[in-house]
């Protein structure tokens, strides 16, 4: 099994989600082994935590929401613990030394549900008939004991046995399946390092399709009865990986699988090798290939390169969003500059007050948000020329590959990457300043020849 990497050096909570993660440890690995009950909603199991102090302890606190504790051990011994809210404080049988490993056990069950937030309910959701998992940005705590915070990344294995009738898909590789009666239990495996929010699971009636046309497994997981409408509007994602992965890099996971819903979904989700659509979102009339884009853009930026804070949540988004408009420009013909200049028509006319690299909790998933961000890249874009942008972007995806990233790290990176060229103004100006920028002289690209007209509508 891989070791997770270091924690990055940074403490305190995270202003944004104040009520979840302890930054004084670091979870380098979950071995989660559940059992789920889809007729009565009921989740019962063993997490096997192993946590490493970044300070000298004689407790920590665990996040877990709605679910009862029986027993937790610490190295195998009984430990005290209090559970108040989604917070459980574990009172250590010795003091854990800076640099000190433990295996935290905790023993758990009940009826999962969603946590209230200030951006509505996340976490576990029941389904007409299944469940899903939606955890960004604090819902991680609904299903299983942990340290919720993105920047608290470690390696996990995930064990669930279900009723038999119903299919199981996991964040992971699934490695080994097993039939025992009117109950099949299965395992995953996630070698790479993961937040927390990114950890997913699906309960349902499904069925599996393989994409063919990509060294990269791509698979999709949908009822049978969606075959029809939601294979069409993904026809086009081998294609799709292989303009993202010229853009950004190698694809950073083993594999991806998208799950589609046979509930419908207010927006697709992400998580680490997957992405989740409700059947509303892909309905065989390609109205939301961007969409699809989005969320595999997501396995670079948000999955693999994870930011610290939530905070600097454009470093998910906006890149995401641009992507959006890449797989347009390379699939369609319609140029980005045309599309980027269009969306700022728009955000002009909306208020101006959003600073991209501090939104604040509030605003973190404004659509505005979004656009800017792109908008960001895509001023950076016009005033570097393409030559220095796209391998900036992928020597971004490339050295931060499973780690952790945050705004000033971007600074630093367009510094390295365009040596001389006087860009900190214009970066100050679109994350630090309220007032929107305006973009800089379109310029002819030597790869996709932006000069075209400008004067498209935004697009919906």
């Amino acid at each position: 099994m891989g070791e997770a990497p270091a924690h990055p050096p940074d403490a305190g909570a995270d202003p944004y989600v104040p009520d979840r993660g302890d930054p004084t440890y670091v979870v380098a690995h979950y071995d989660l082994d559940l059992a789920y009950k889809v007729a009565s909603n009921r989740l019962s199991g063993h997490a096997a935590l192993k946590v490493i102090a970044r300070v000298r302890l004689d407790r920590l606190v665990l996040d877990l929401a709605g679910l009862r504790i029986t027993r937790l051990t610490v190295g195998g011994i009984p430990a005290k613990w209090s559970h108040r809210g989604a917070r459980v404080l574990v009172r250590l049988p010795a003091p854990l030394e800076m640099g000190g490993e433990a295996e935290i056990g905790v023993t758990y069950a009940g009826n999962p549900g969603p946590a209230a937030s200030r951006w509505g309910a996340v976490g576990w959701e029941e389904l007409a008939d299944g469940a899903l998992v939606a955890s960004q940005p604090s819902g991680a705590a609904t299903w299983f004991p942990c340290n919720d915070h993105p920047r608290s990344k470690a390696t996990y294995r995930i064990t669930v046995e279900c009723d038999s009738p119903y299919e199981v898909v996991a964040t992971g590789l699934l490695t080994v399946t097993r039939r025992r009666g009117s109950r099949t239990r299965r395992t995953f495996e996630q070698r790479d390092p993961m937040a927390t929010y990114l950890a997913a699971l699906h309960v349902g009636h499904y069925t599996q399709r393989t994409l063919a046309g990509t060294e990269v497994p791509l698979r999709v997981v949908l009822p049978a009865a969606l075959t029809g409408t939601a294979l069409p509007d993904l026809a086009r994602m081998p294609q799709m990986l292989q303009v993202l992965t010229e853009r950004f890099g190698p694809y950073p996971f083993a594999d991806y699988t998208v799950v589609v819903t046979a509930d419908e979904l207010e927006v697709p989700l992400e998580a680490q090798g997957m992405a989740t659509f409700g059947r509303n979102w892909l309905d065989g009339r390609g109205r939301h290939e961007r969409l699809v884009a989005h969320e595999l853009a997501h396995q670079w930026f948000g999955n693999s390169l994870t930011l610290r804070s939530w905070r600097d949540i454009w470093l998910n988004e906006g890149f995401a969003c641009y992507a959006e408009w890449l797989w347009s420009e390379a699939a369609d013909g319609i140029p980005a500059d045309r599309t980027a200049r269009a969306y700022r028509a728009r955000l002009a006319q909306l208020p101006q007050d959003l600073v991209l690299a501090d939104p604040g909790p509030d605003l973190m998933f404004d659509d505005r948000l979004y656009k800017r961000g792109a908008l960001t890249l895509h001023a950076l874009r016009l005033a570097v020329g393409d030559d220095v942008f796209f391998p900036m972007l992928r020597d971004w995806a490339t050295r931060h590959r499973h780690g952790w990233v945050t705004t000033p790290d971007f600074y630093e990176h367009v510094q390295r990457s365009a040596p001389g060229m006087p860009l900190a103004g214009l970066l100050d100006q679109w994350l630090h300043g309220m007032p929107l920028p305006t973009l800089p002289s379109r310029a002819t690209s030597t790869t996709t020849g932006w000069d075209a007209p400008a004067s498209a509508t935004a697009p919906a």
